[in-house]
């Protein structure tokens, strides 16, 4: 259905798609998997006509079912694309929340995709005394198709803004807009990436459901190779903005021809490596938190609603030794984020008694992107926290000569090269991004650092550089983490200890192959399960 010939697109004097063919069979799901910078997504925004107007289409050519949609040397027909995009084919983006419109409740932006694609609908005259009657028939399916991708209250999240949804149902009203014409091909750009691992599974099933029942085609992008072998009939593998490889997904998983495809499966976080250290126990602790609640106060306009306290984390107790990695794990929602920023003092509603052991607690963040101040250059990035802790206290101010000597040794203890210390964040590649938000957290050489899903956003080889990377600096400055995360398999690797967070109560802990080999809890056999 979908041809995809000799492929190439270029922004400037930089190729980033190189003579790429692949095709689509009706009712095939074909998985798209690679390192970040891969051509990936370009490849998927080009095939949609989603590419932006810089990209220079320089060789090949797109169609769909023989009916050729762009052309290297032609001038892209807008009006041809637009009579196929949402109807014909439709995309699902990796994050809904910057996706879907914040400003518009839900359910009529799903409902745009039918009075903008069907004819009975479209530019309804209110005077005819039919828009009363279509607006209820739109209503009616858009109901109807949010029931179908499994969300329950279909009437409240028709009429919910998305901020008032979970990550969830944010992704599945995304869902219900890309399958609500019945397209003949849906392009998934990382469709799960920012999902906990239940969620990601309900998602998974969910389009599989889709592709069965609509047989339509899917161009499933990812860098998750577990989720490739699992829902992908076949599997591209691109590097450098080439396809290095294509097979069936259980050939190319169990006898991968390819050094760098091979590469990409090794990197895959499993249950068969750890790193094997322990806290030092006789050193004592560096985090004592003993029956901690935390709380929100709800908003609202009302001064009840203002007054009004919702319990997030109940009566957490637990401590963090000198020298240990503490996993802490559960679902989106369950209090993770919550308790480390209580932890840190960044949310001082609670109840209970937090004692540190340490000096200046730092935090990793799960976005750098958004987290580093894109004006600023990643040597002044690196100084900032020196720089206000000067600020905080006259006697650990340094010179600036002191403070650049720093940055530029920090800049070579994450790993990176001296030419990136005048470079701003957008110049630079999601892992290096966070290899400069790691440098910031331990700069000012802090005893604990909470790292919150430092690697849930990259790929697996990158992955797998940060996890190594956090370990060995962890080893060379005697540091102790609570590394949080939704992905079981990361925590197993990188940690001593873990604990299990379910409805911001923590329901289970223990040494990490205690865990593992015996869980009690009905729910951390269910995480274990589904990972």
């Amino acid at each position: 259905m979908i041809r995809i010939e000799d492929l190439s697109v270029a922004f400037g004097d930089t190729e980033a798609v190189k003579n790429v063919t692949l095709e689509i069979a009706d009712g095939e799901i074909l998985g798209v998997v690679g390192e970040s910078g891969s051509g990936k997504s370009v490849t998927a925004l080009t095939l949609m006509g989603l590419v932006s107007e810089e990209a220079q289409i320089t060789s090949g050519k797109i169609s769909m079912d023989d009916v050729v949609l762009l052309e290297a040397g032609k001038k892209r027909d807008k009006a041809l694309y637009q009579s196929y995009q949402g109807d014909r084919m439709s995309m699902v983006f990796q994050e809904p929340m910057t996706s879907l419109n914040p400003t518009q409740k839900v359910g009529p932006q799903v409902e745009e995709m039918l009075r903008l694609h069907m004819d009975e609908w479209r530019n309804v005259d209110d005077a005819s005394g039919r828009a009363e009657g279509v607006r209820e028939q739109m209503r009616s399916k858009v109901l109807d198709m949010f029931a179908a991708v499994g969300l329950r209250e279909a009437e409240k999240v028709y009429d919910s803004y998305p901020h008032q949804l979970s990550g969830g149902m944010r992704q599945r009203a995304m869902i219900a807009m890309a399958v609500i014409l019945n397209p003949d091909l849906i392009v998934c750009d990382e469709p799960t990436t920012a999902l906990d691992v239940t969620i990601q599974n309900q998602i998974i099933a969910l389009l599989k459901e889709i592709n069965e029942k609509q047989k339509n085609s899917m161009l499933f992008i990812t860098h998750d190779l577990n989720l490739a072998k699992r829902i992908c009939h076949r599997v591209a593998v691109m590097k450098d903005g080439r396809v290095v490889e294509m097979g069936p997904a259980e050939e190319i998983f169990r006898h991968p021809r390819e050094a760098y495809t091979r590469q990409l499966i090794e990197a895959v976080p499993s249950r068969m490596k750890r790193h094997g250290r322990k806290g030092d126990s006789a050193s004592g602790n560096v985090l004592e938190v003993q029956d901690l609640s935390v709380f929100y106060r709800d908003g609202g306009n009302s001064l009840f609603s203002r007054n009004r306290k919702q319990c997030v984390v109940s009566h957490a107790t637990f401590d963090i030794r000198v020298g240990e990695v503490l996993g802490l794990v559960g679902e989106s929602g369950c209090g993770k984020t919550s308790l480390s920023k209580a932890i840190l003092g960044m949310n001082r509603d609670i109840e209970g008694d937090v004692v540190h052991h340490s000096i200046r607690p730092q935090m990793i963040f799960q976005d750098p992107y958004s987290s580093l101040n894109p004006t600023k250059t990643i040597g002044w990035l690196l100084q900032e926290p020196l720089r206000a802790m000067g600020r905080r206290n006259a006697s650990q101010a340094m010179t600036k000569a002191d403070m650049e000597a720093a940055a530029h040794d920090m800049l070579r203890k994450v790993g990176m090269e001296e030419k990136y210390f005048d470079r701003k964040p957008s110049q630079l590649s999601g892992g290096q991004r966070q290899r400069v938000s790691i440098g910031q957290a331990l700069i000012t050489g802090p005893g604990l650092v909470i790292a919150d899903e430092p690697v849930s956003a990259l790929d697996v080889t990158m992955q797998a550089q940060i996890m190594e990377l956090m370990l060995a600096l962890q080893e060379e400055m005697k540091l102790s983490y609570l590394f949080i995360s939704h992905d079981i398999n990361v925590i197993y690797q990188m940690s001593d200890r873990i604990m299990v967070m379910k409805e911001g109560q923590i329901i289970e802990s223990g040494d990490t192959e205690e865990i593992f080999r015996h869980p009690k809890e009905d729910y951390t056999k269910l995480l274990l399960a589904e990972s």
